[in-house]
């Protein structure tokens, strides 16, 4: 065959089970890890707000849903991710990190320990869509044989957010105002079975809801129906995760980033530091005990131009010494903010530093984050 028998693989955009669901409301649908995906309906800024004041729903069926199950499983996932899955009780969730070799970042994610069955030990775990098969390849690769994964395609994924969400969520699912921050619990709505969680990724009180794709039309109807909810798009996802101070793979994560440098020391649990046994665990403790060359930081920024990802983080003589990977205008902050990875001798919050954006200069200063209190709905462990 010549080169010239050649040709480039077409990958098609897939659709998600509610994708004309979202048309029919209006929903601007843009590519987005492969999916069409709504970015808006009536604004970003708009959608924003709602969520920040009432409860915004949002599609996140693109995420890989996965779940584990065999004997010796905790040991297994335990040395590809620095979780404490060993310590984790019944129906409580944790964030973790899937590390390569070398400590960076493959992949971050939420697991949380089912009930176990006559197969052993069971674990749910969620983790970003543009990057779950190349994760699922990983994890086939690095568990043993007898781990069974699968893939929950036939299933989809919501999230209710906002300081009413319990509000809504409850009228229709009896008793899932008990769930507090990181826990989970089975429930059933209509002949569907549902897997809820008291969780998400706006700094907010919410839920993310599993369910069979076969009822997540009607569901999301049987939501919007409440006074409270309002679909919401990628837009005001992006600016409210940036608010909160919540990372995005991809942008402010990556195999460049380890979980020091991208300020994710709480992700490293007591036990796993003393133990290691999880990849470049030598790197990473010793990162964490001197400080990494460079560190995620929140910046507010000067002025009202928002400063994009892909800006740069300039010293007094105008060099290059870090890079900006997530900004814009937060609607909430009522100003521009950003994240940046920067030398750690300027990753105290207070300094001054300068950003450079297509041939002009910024002034931003480091803060703490994140940007907006969260307001999580916590309960004893």
């Amino acid at each position: 065959m010549s080169d010239h028998d050649d040709e480039d693989v077409i990958i098609e955009t897939m659709t998600l089970p509610l994708d004309g669901w979202h048309r029919a409301r209006g929903g601007r649908m843009v590519e987005f890890a492969g999916y069409w995906m709504p970015v808006q309906y009536e604004g970003i800024m708009a959608e924003h707000l709602w969520t920040r004041e009432s409860a915004g729903l949002f599609d996140v069926s693109h995420m890989g849903q996965i779940t584990f199950r065999g004997e010796g499983l905790e040991p297994a996932l335990e040395a590809i991710m620095p979780a404490d899955i060993a310590g984790l009780a019944l129906n409580r969730a944790r964030y973790s990190l899937l590390l390569d070799e070398g400590g960076g970042i493959l992949d971050d994610l939420m697991l949380t320990r089912l009930p176990a069955d006559e197969d052993g030990e069971r674990i749910y775990m969620v983790v970003n869509g543009a990057t779950k098969y190349d994760d699922i390849a990983h994890m086939l690769d690095h568990l043993p044989d007898d781990i069974t994964l699968n893939l929950m395609e036939d299933h989809a994924l919501l999230a209710l957010q906002g300081p009413k969400a319990v509000d809504a969520l409850v009228r229709l699912v009896p008793g899932v105002d008990a769930l507090v921050f990181m826990q989970a619990a089975p429930f059933t709505w209509q002949g569907h079975d549902l897997w809820i969680s008291r969780s998400g990724y706006t700094g907010e009180d919410g839920f993310e809801i599993s369910i069979p794709a076969e009822g997540v039309e009607a569901f999301a109807d049987a939501l919007l129906e409440q006074p409270e909810v309002k679909p919401i798009g990628l837009g005001a996802r992006d600016s409210l995760r940036l608010e909160a101070g919540l990372p995005l793979y991809g942008h402010d994560l990556s195999p460049e980033t380890t979980p020091v440098m991208a300020d994710l020391g709480f992700a490293l649990f007591k036990r796993r530091r003393e133990e290691g046994g999880f990849p470049a665990a030598e790197r990473i403790l010793a990162e964490r005990e001197s400080g990494p060359a460079t560190k995620r930081v929140g910046l507010l920024v000067d002025g009202r131009q928002p400063v994009r990802e892909g800006a740069t983080v300039i010293d007094a003589d105008g060099h290059t010494v870090g890079n900006v990977t997530s900004g814009g205008f937060a609607p909430t902050v009522g100003a521009p903010i950003a994240m940046a990875y920067v030398p750690l001798a300027m990753a105290t919050p207070g300094t001054r530093i300068q950003l450079s954006q297509r041939g002009k200069v910024h002034a931003a200063t480091v803060t703490s984050m994140p940007f907006v209190p969260h307001r999580y709905v916590r309960g004893a462990k």
